[in-house]
């Protein structure tokens, strides 16, 4: 019996690492979606960049009321709305495709992380739960890792479906086969993640017992304001607002700074560095096509994951602050030679700040944690809220691409870093007044 009760359990926390590989995959898919719609629609930057926005703007409107909905509904049931919800804005998306119609891809996608979101705020303590306590912090940890590879591959898979010989450069015209294409690709892509979607709520609907058992007593919202109160609690979502903001904007502005003629568009340097070459796949014309940039994406998304692996050790040794002061300067200073420099090196160095984006979510939300007057819960509440810097500062790039060009928009994050660094410097010198707040990973 306990033999047969385990093995359910671990199946449970299988399903719920394929949720958390899931989110991650869908999320990263928005970097070349950016760029596709960019094409297909005709849009400018700051146009193509709604797409992030409607996206991350959904953390900010759902977060609360996730956190409420979690909290009446408990985890399980939570899960299996979050996961209808997910179905069918991916039908939405294969609509939007059907019909060319950009307002439907925003409407889709806001659908989606809304559903998303209520996944997040039910799975991260389901993780930890399913199983032996003593191994709770290695699950959350795996799951995130599995989280980490989504990222990693949805810019390949995106990439390969969404921008084949779609061009945006000025004065290109999409041709309408291309178009065509490139719609059908978003098509089949959602299709499939609905796919993936309904056979997860089934399993969780079959298996509700076995998790729901599990499951630990959601958190209440209860004092969730009191976080205003605190001013560590609003200088770590300031700091969560920046850094989530960076991350997305470079993403999303990813392919389309990496195929502009000043950086690869006329070099195939790219090609010959190993692994990132192969995956990239030279179509056998001179410089890097968008829909190779968009597949160098990976290794930006690639960096996060390996600076995770690579930061969760230097963590065992070196002060929190310290690390996240070093890695925001080292970010900081790439933007800077992006923008100064620019180039083909620039290309390489810009690929490179997922590197060391890797540990700054987590980092900053421990450390307010420690530091913040209000509740746990309350801070939390705000911190996750604070996610909307991906819905906002990712426009602000698009305008600065639109008039100064994509090198110099990498300003925007670099400022980012350079307030990150300051908020790492306070962090360091203000005293924690309660012991390691719990990890959480992004």
């Amino acid at each position: 019996m306990a033999t047969a009760r385990s093995t359910h359990t671990t199946l449970a926390f299988a399903a719920v690492t394929t949720l958390f590989f899931a989110w991650g995959f869908i999320t990263a898919l928005v970097d070349p979606l950016v760029a596709a719609v960019k094409g297909i629609f005709t849009l400018t930057n700051l146009q193509a960049q709604a797409s992030a926005f409607a996206f991350f703007f959904a953390y900010f409107v759902v977060s609360l009321p996730a956190a409420a909905l979690v909290s009446r509904l408990k985890a399980v049931p939570s899960i299996l709305l979050a996961l209808c919800t997910m179905a069918v804005a991916c039908l939405i998306m294969l609509t939007a495709a059907n019909l060319a119609n950009y307002w439907l891809v925003l409407l889709g996608l806001f659908v989606l992380a809304s559903g998303i979101t209520v996944l997040q705020v039910a799975a991260n303590p389901l993780a930890a739960a399913l199983g032996d306590p003593k191994g709770s912090h290695f699950r959350l940890v795996l799951s995130q890792t599995f989280n980490s590879f989504g990222t990693f591959l949805a810019p390949l898979l995106g990439a390969h479906l969404f921008l084949k010989g779609v061009e945006v450069k000025s004065g290109a015209v999409v041709d309408p086969a291309v178009r065509a294409e490139a719609l059908a690709g978003i098509d089949t892509a959602y299709l499939w993640i609905c796919g993936l979607i309904l056979a997860l709520a089934l399993f969780f609907f079959l298996s509700r017992r076995v998790v729901g058992d599990a499951a630990p007593k959601p958190a209440t919202t209860s004092g969730l304001l009191d976080a205003f109160s605190s001013r560590w609690a609003m200088f770590g979502a300031l700091g969560i607002f920046l850094y989530v903001g960076a991350e997305v904007s470079i993403g999303t502005q990813m392919a389309l700074f990496l195929n502009d003629n000043s950086i690869w568009g006329q070099s195939d340097a790219a090609f010959g560095v190993p692994i990132l070459g192969t995956l990239m796949g030279s179509d056998g014309v001179h410089g890097v096509s968008l829909q190779e940039a968009g597949k160098a994406v990976a290794f930006y998304w690639g960096g996060a994951m390996v600076g995770r692996a690579l930061g969760s050790l230097l963590l065992t040794r070196v002060r929190a602050d310290k690390l996240l002061a070093l890695f925001t300067v080292i970010a900081a200073a790439m933007c800077l030679y992006v923008v100064a420099v620019g180039g083909v090196t620039a290309g390489f160095v810009a690929l490179s700040i997922g590197l060391f984006n890797s540990i700054m979510f987590p980092v900053i939300f421990t450390l307010t944690l420690e530091r913040s007057g209000a509740s746990e819960e309350a801070t939390s509440g705000l911190l996750c809220t604070a996610i909307v810097g991906g819905a906002l500062l990712p426009l602000l790039v698009g305008k600065v691409a639109d008039l100064h060009g994509y090198a110099f928009a990498l300003i925007v994050p670099a400022l980012c870093y350079v307030v990150l660094c300051g908020f790492a410097i306070a962090a360091g010198r203000a005293k924690p007044v309660r012991a390691g707040g719990g990890a959480s990973l992004h």
